[in-house]
């Protein structure tokens, strides 16, 4: 009860205070000889640490015509080592009262811990040890093969939304390697071979193209000598020569992509427009436009009181949910997507002229300095919640590293977040919110009697 008011009056002398902002987490860092970042949010509430090693290598860093290689290594990563074989990691994990996870994404791969502080040690052992010493043979490598094109069949194959979703963003990067899934295609990760993934592994699995972010009951004092005892000891790879992509050209034509389904029941329609990244508009001297961005998704659809919410669900009765969305944080170019799903009996056609309206309405008129400002504070009052999450900033820190941030682009978000103007956002609008950028999507129900018809 206390620690809730205590947030609570956190949040209104964030919000209140006129002078520059702290910083969001407060980390610490320090890097190994041999390259590896290590970076520590201490937060002593409780007697336990999340343990997270994040490798700069993901689906988009992958050869082409070999998509899937980087969540191949989500899954073989668990399969063992000599010293620690098929299936014992996870195994030891769990015994000692921990929990275990991967997650990768376009630009990264990340695994984590949770352990009590006093397993730490023993967790950075076993992660150290499978960031070189993974066993990769076709006898391991096969079974979890099947594993992967069965997540796919669940994941994929099985929701509508999912496939239609792969459908536009193979359409709305012409070039660049986000039009792959991260998943991998079916028949590429059918043909990947051993050769491929150990090629894979070798390159991108080493210290220095890793960050070690620890989170939790512990300082870099005390985390520096474990750092340097687990991972210190790994050669750096010296053939690591950077990520190199294709990079994605000027879009000249608007496409629309509409899918029917008979497992449809709700239709829905989005419309994503080509956005700059952070990364991308950093190296420009323009990350003020990232920002501007992200105050201006947080005024038209984020919540009940955006302002797509209230024309079309509330005021307009033609939408069940409207919004918008954008998320700078990408190596490559970003998206900044606007969505509706009309109610029943209302038409997708009725519904997207209701939506663009406002959107020509807020490119007329412009937004306000009120809207600008409490949208601001709502994004700055999120920032101030995220320093509660046991091991949010590891996750926070540990993704902008991965992508090529730094630790001073996240700590000082929130005073870039105070900065933004009204006519920030609103060049903002008229720059992203240009059709000839953009690629719709409808996915819409089918009756199965007419798709067997056909």
């Amino acid at each position: 009860m206390h620690r809730r008011l205590n947030s609570l009056l956190a949040v209104l002398i964030f919000l209140l205070a006129p002078q520059a902002q702290a910083g969001v987490f407060d980390p610490q860092t320090f890097t190994l000889d041999n390259g590896m970042q290590v970076v520590v949010v201490s937060n002593h509430r409780a007697p336990i640490v999340s343990h997270m090693v994040w490798y700069k290598v993901g689906s988009a860093d992958e050869p082409e015509g070999k998509s899937g290689l980087a969540h191949f290594f989500e899954h073989l990563m668990f399969k063992g080592t000599k010293a620690h074989p098929d299936g014992v990691f996870s195994k030891i994990v769990a015994r000692n009262g921990g929990q275990e996870n991967a997650f990768t994404s376009y630009d990264f791969t990340a695994y984590y811990q949770n352990v009590a502080k006093d397993r730490l040690p023993l967790v950075m052992k076993l992660e150290a040890d499978r960031m070189r010493n993974l066993t990769l043979t076709k006898e391991v490598i096969e079974p979890e093969r099947l594993v992967i094109l069965e997540e796919r069949r669940s994941r994929v194959g099985n929701n509508p939304g999912a496939l239609l979703g792969e459908q536009v963003n193979a359409s709305f990067f012409v070039n660049h390697p986000y039009r792959n899934p991260i998943i991998g295609w079916a028949h590429e990760v059918e043909a990947l071979s051993l050769k491929d993934l150990t090629d894979f592994y070798d390159r991108w699995y080493a210290p220095n193209n890793a960050i070690l972010v620890v989170a939790g009951d512990i300082t870099a004092k005390e985390l520096k000598p474990l750092a340097e005892k687990y991972y210190g000891t790994i050669p750096a790879n010296p053939d690591l020569n950077g990520r190199v992509r294709a990079q994605e050209p000027p879009h000249y034509a608007g496409r629309r992509i509409e899918m029917s389904d008979p497992r449809v029941r709700q239709v829905s329609f989005y419309r994503s427009y080509l956005a700059p990244s952070f990364i991308q508009a950093k190296a420009k001297g323009e990350t003020e436009r990232v920002h501007a961005l992200e105050v201006l998704a947080e005024i038209i659809g984020s919540g009940p009181t955006s302002r797509l919410s209230k024309a079309l669900v509330f005021e307009g009765r033609l939408a069940v949910s409207a919004g918008a969305s954008y998320a700078p944080d990408r190596r490559g170019p970003a998206k900044f997507t606007v969505w509706g799903s009309p109610l029943r009996g209302v038409s997708v056609d009725d519904m997207e002229k209701a939506l663009f309206a406002e959107i020509d309405k807020l490119l007329k008129g412009g937004v306000a300095e009120q809207e600008v400002a409490e949208a601001q504070k709502r994004l700055i009052a999120e920032a101030v919640f995220a320093r509660d999450g046991f091991s949010t900033g590891a996750q926070v820190l540990g993704a902008a590293l991965a992508i090529g941030k730094s630790i001073e682009d996240v700590e000082s978000w929130p005073d870039q977040i105070a900065k933004v103007t009204v006519e920030q956002v609103n060049a903002a609008a008229k720059a992203v919110f240009n059709q000839k950028n953009s690629v719709t999507a409808v996915l819409l129900p089918e009756e199965p009697e007419k798709e067997a018809a056909r």
